[in-house]
């Protein structure tokens, strides 16, 4: 059986995660904690030598594509679209220093 957790050591881990508890908080959580203690004491009692691991619960696998630009000569088109431009780039107003250009 696991070790029974302390207070303190309860209290450690959560200052550990940025967490805060009050004492009462803290009491329910350390006997929580120790609750799935024993339980991982439980699991680690299972024979699972002849047990494939499961790296995936279904049959589906990932389909990748080769990383290729698609459509990458589409400049003029989003230009000519644009409501401004200046030097082959979309112009659009400034939102620094009041907004004049």
């Amino acid at each position: 059986m696991a070790e029974t957790l302390s207070k303190q050591e309860a209290k450690h881990v959560a200052e550990l995660a940025k967490i805060r508890f009050t004492d009462a908080e803290l009491d329910v959580i350390v006997g929580q904690l120790g609750n799935i203690l024993t339980l991982v004491d439980t699991l680690n009692e299972v024979d699972t030598t002849d047990v494939v691991p499961t790296y995936s619960v279904t049959e589906n696998v990932n389909m990748f594509r080769d990383d290729v630009a698609d459509n990458w000569n589409q400049k003029t088109d989003l230009l000519n679209n644009a409501p401004q431009q200046q030097d082959d780039m979309i112009k659009v107003p400034a939102i620094l220093d009041g907004g004049d250009n």
